[in-house]
């Protein structure tokens, strides 16, 4: 059973960054499709960047395109957030997650990922 655990957040100013991490554990991980998603306080959680298993391929939701680099360490078992010139409108609690590899389908779905970590908070003040 994979576990997941996110770190990294924190209160930052607007134009700040912060890099998030999200180490896994108990399961081949190179292999797998990594995702960030986020979720504000009163709203539904939305994909933010999600990378290949296979090809490191990434693509970023378009709000934080320019902004937002995801990477992954497979020797660490490790993906990355960095995320750079932060908005308040940033502001949410950030989640990993592993996509499912046997379900077919864009991996845009939070209903495509079935491990999932705990969550860390970025607080971005005006």
């Amino acid at each position: 059973q994979v576990q997941l655990v996110e770190s990294g957040g924190g209160l930052v100013q607007a134009g700040g960054s912060l890099r998030l991490s999200c180490a896994a554990s108990g399961s081949t991980f190179n292999s797998y499709t990594m995702a960030w998603f986020r979720q504000a306080p009163g709203k539904a959680r939305e994909f933010v960047t999600v990378i290949g298993g296979s090809d490191d391929r990434a693509y970023y939701e378009d709000s934080v395109k320019g902004r937002f680099t995801i990477s992954r360490d497979n020797a660490k078992n490790t993906v990355y957030l960095q995320m750079n010139g932060l908005k308040p409108e940033d502001t949410a609690g950030y989640y990993c997650a592993r996509k499912n590899p046997v379900v077919p389908g864009t991996p845009f779905s939070s209903a495509l990922y079935t491990a999932w970590g705990q969550g860390t908070l970025v607080t971005v003040s005006s």
